[in-house]
C-alpha cells in the first residue's frame, strides 16, 4: 500500500534536482511549498469545524492530545509545548505524544511507529477520559502506532481526528477517526520525504487548531497575547508593550504594574485601567 500513496510518488518537477544549482534547488522547493498552503486552503471549512469541536472539549474540561510518529509526532509535541507560554494555559491542556518518547524528538527510534501496543501503553500513562480530544498525526495515514492509538481512544468514546496527507481515505482510517483532515500535498521534492510539503501542511494545520481554539476560548484580546506568560526578558518586554497598547500607558507604568501582579498581563491591564 505504501508505494501507492501520493506522497511516495516521484515528483516530475524535481526529477532532475541533482543537476540544479543552489538557487534552482531552493526555488524549486519554494514552488512546491506553495502547493502545501494551497492544499490547506481547500480544506479550511473542515479545519474550522475541528476548531469548534476542540473548543467544546475544553469546555468539558477535556484535553487536546496529539499523537504521532516521526516528523508528524515532533510537530505535535512542538505545538503542544508552545501553547502554555503563549496562551497562559496549564501544561496538561495540550499534550504531545510521539512514538519512541523523548528520545524520538532528536533521534530515529527504529520500529516505534510500527508498534500498536506501544501506542496503547503511551495513552494509558496519561489516563484518557471521554472528554479528551485525540488527534492522530501521520502523513501516510497508515502508521500502525497512530491508528492503534485512535482505535484505543475511540473505545473510550473520545472524539478523534486524523491529520494525514494521504487523500485516498481507507476504510481503516474512517473506522478509527470521527474526522479526517487530508490536504492534498502530492509528491514530495524528494520522493517520500514527508518532512517537507506534508510536514509543512501539518504544521500549518496545527497552528490553526491551537491558535484558533485559544482565540475562541478568549485567550487573546484583539490580536494581542494578553495571557502570555512572561518567563524571560523578551517576553517581559512583549508583555509591557501589550499593556501599553491596550491601556495607552508609558513603558515604566506597564512594567511596574506587571511586576506588582506577579507578571499576569490581564491583571496589570485591569490595575492600570482602574487607576
Amino acid at each position: 500500500m505504501i508505494e501507492t500513496l501520493p506522497t511516495e510518488q516521484r515528483n516530475e518537477a524535481s526529477a532532475e534536482i541533482d543537476s540544479k544549482n543552489a538557487l534552482e534547488i531552493v526555488s524549486l522547493i519554494n514552488s512546491e511549498d506553495k502547493k502545501a498552503a494551497a492544499a490547506v486552503e481547500k480544506i479550511l471549512p473542515e479545519i474550522a469545524a475541528l476548531v469548534d469541536d476542540i473548543a467544546a472539549a475544553f469546555q468539558k474540561n477535556g484535553r487536546l492530545i496529539y499523537i504521532g510518529a516521526g516528523t508528524s509526532g515532533r510537530l505535535g509535541v512542538l505545538d503542544a509545548s508552545e501553547c502554555p507560554p503563549t496562551f497562559g494555559v496549564e501544561p496538561g491542556l495540550f499534550v504531545g505524544i510521539i512514538a519512541g518518547g523523548e528520545t524520538a524528538l532528536r533521534n530515529a527510534v527504529e520500529g516505534a511507529e510500527d508498534d500498536p501496543a506501544l501506542a496503547v501503553a503511551d495513552l494509558q500513562k496519561i489516563n484518557i477520559t471521554e472528554n479528551d480530544f485525540i488527534i492522530g498525526l501521520t502523513a501516510s495515514g497508515c502508521t500502525p502506532y497512530v491508528l492503534a492509538a485512535l482505535r484505543c481512544t475511540k473505545r473510550i468514546k473520545c472524539k478523534t481526528a486524523l491529520i494525514t496527507c494521504n487523500t485516498v481515505i481507507s476504510q481503516e482510517m474512517e473506522s478509527v477517526a470521527d474526522i479526517i483532515i487530508a490536504p492534498a500535498t502530492g509528491p514530495e521534492v524528494l520522493a517520500g520525504s514527508t518532512r517537507m510539503k506534508a510536514g509543512t501542511a501539518q504544521k500549518m494545520i496545527l497552528n490553526m487548531l491551537s491558535t484558533g481554539t485559544m482565540v475562541r476560548m478568549g485567550k487573546v484580546s484583539g490580536n494581542l497575547m494578553t495571557d502570555v506568560k512572561p518567563t524571560n526578558d523578551k517576553l517581559v518586554d512583549r508583555a509591557c508593550r501589550i499593556i501599553m497598547e491596550v491601556t495607552g500607558c508609558e513603558y515604566e507604568t506597564a512594567k511596574k504594574a506587571l511586576q506588582s501582579v506577579d507578571f499576569h498581563v490581564k491583571a496589570a491591564i485591569a490595575i492600570i485601567n482602574k487607576s
